[in-house]
């Protein structure tokens, strides 16, 4: 089955992450990456730039309407994902526990409906 991990936690402002607690975080996720693999689940991941630098568009009746920034204006924002290929949501939740990510905001745990693939749709992971 394939999950996607949501990284979601409230954005730090610039100049609020030390250097070295920077450093500290990348290792942490290139370690986390690199067990992903070592136990041949891991599929894609994608750390997101800040939600300031978002576009959203909304079609409704016809009308485009573009707004800078993300839709909802919340403290905590949607900062990456993890695809991963499980065998089911109790080893899914296993590896959210492992992500780095969990230690600053949270980790929703949600099962993939669809996945592209080869020119297809494939359905029920």
């Amino acid at each position: 089955m394939q999950f996607s991990l949501v990284l979601i936690n409230r954005e730090p402002e610039p100049g609020d992450i030390p250097a070295e607690v920077m450093e500290e975080f990348q290792s942490a996720f290139t370690a986390y990456v690199q067990s992903l693999e070592a136990a041949g689940v891991f599929v894609s991941a994608d750390i997101l730039q800040p939600s300031s630098a978002s576009t959203t568009v909304t079609v409704r009746d016809g009308a485009v309407q573009i707004q800078d920034g993300p839709f909802a204006d919340t403290k905590e924002q949607l900062s990456g994902t993890f695809v991963v290929n499980v065998a089911d949501l109790d080893e899914a939740l296993e590896w959210a526990q492992k992500c780095p990510g969990a230690r600053f905001g949270s980790v929703e745990v949600r099962p993939s409906a669809l996945t592209y693939r080869d020119g297809q749709w494939i359905g029920a992971h």
